[in-house]
């Protein structure tokens, strides 16, 4: 059942996307607004960011050390390198997100 809301999703928003005129150019009161939004959001996206990179290091930390006083233990030296992949991957989305954003948006 979420499988097929999920692929339905894309159908029901297309008739909104389509229906939005790019053409129109905003006007300076509409960009200010947007402008004094986006302030207080981007705020907690920096704050978001930087916390996440500390406690991402700290289990980079700690998957180095189980990967280190693994021993012979395969099981557990294979979770050490997967923490520390989807933690590099993690950082990786959060750091370039907004890069990618800017790209799109223009």
């Amino acid at each position: 059942m979420k499988k097929a809301l999920i692929a339905l999703l894309p159908l029901l928003l297309l008739p909104a996307v389509l229906g939005i005129d790019f053409e129109d150019p905003l006007d300076p009161e509409t960009i200010e607004t947007f402008d004094q939004i986006l302030e207080p959001v981007m705020k907690v996206y920096n704050f978001v960011k930087y916390a996440a990179t500390v406690v991402a290091v700290v289990f980079l930390v700690f998957a180095g050390v189980t990967f280190i006083t693994s021993g012979n233990d395969q099981g557990k030296r294979n979770q050490a390198k997967m923490m520390g992949t989807y933690i590099i991957i993690g950082l990786i989305v959060i750091w370039v997100a907004p890069l990618v954003v800017q790209y799109l948006v223009g």
